[in-house]
């Protein structure tokens, strides 16, 4: 099945297993989420972030009119930032 016979109401299900060892900072990010529901959640956000500023889409301060950001311009700046330890309340 390629992306052209994909149809918009088609879903995706995916098994993820992961390890610390594998991406410690991703793993910390969902480990602090009881699983299910919150885990998935936050890994779909991560996910569409990561997208979004592959795509240059991620706006940053002081960047171009429009939040549109030059694919190359920061981009690992801003992935970094997706994947960042999380902040502690």
């Amino acid at each position: 099945m390629n992306s052209q016979t994909l149809t918009a109401e088609e879903r995706i299900r995916l098994v993820f297993e992961l390890e610390r060892a594998d991406n410690p900072r991703l793993y910390d990010n969902l480990i602090r989420f009881k699983k299910g529901v919150k885990q998935v959640s936050r890994l779909r956000t991560l996910a569409h972030e990561g997208v979004l500023a592959e795509n240059g889409a991620l706006g940053m301060a002081g960047g171009p009119a429009g939040g549109q950001v030059p694919v190359d311009a920061g981009r690992d700046e801003i992935i970094g930032q997706v994947f960042e330890e999380p902040l502690e309340d």
